[in-house]
């Protein structure tokens, strides 16, 4: 089992997109074959205020990939993403892959 990590630096003025934007992608996520763990936005408590973090749970690369590929050509997820994009809430997504030790 991998675990992509994407973490998103965002506008901290528009973070109800950013909300908006986790339950949009949710669909299309869990329909082209990724397992929604979570979607993480910022608090006001610690830490800072312009980090959010998703975990996508995949049972290997190659599902990863397949999924990658479905995601591109899904219509729902390209309309969440644009709106996403017209918005300016997401400024940068890093990508990674971890999985758990425990």
């Amino acid at each position: 089992m991998l675990t992509l990590c994407i973490r998103y630096t965002l506008d901290s003025a528009k973070l109800a997109d950013f909300e908006a934007y986790a339950r949009g992608v949710a669909g299309p996520i869990e329909r082209c074959g990724g397992k929604i763990v979570g979607y993480f936005a910022p608090t006001k408590f610690a830490g800072p205020t312009n980090v959010g973090l998703s975990l996508i749970d995949f049972p290997s690369l190659a599902a990863y990939e397949r999924y990658r590929e479905a995601l591109a050509a899904d219509p729902e997820h390209a309309d969440v993403a644009r709106r996403a994009a017209q918005s300016g809430v997401i400024l940068v997504e890093d990508r990674s892959f971890v999985q758990r030790a425990s």
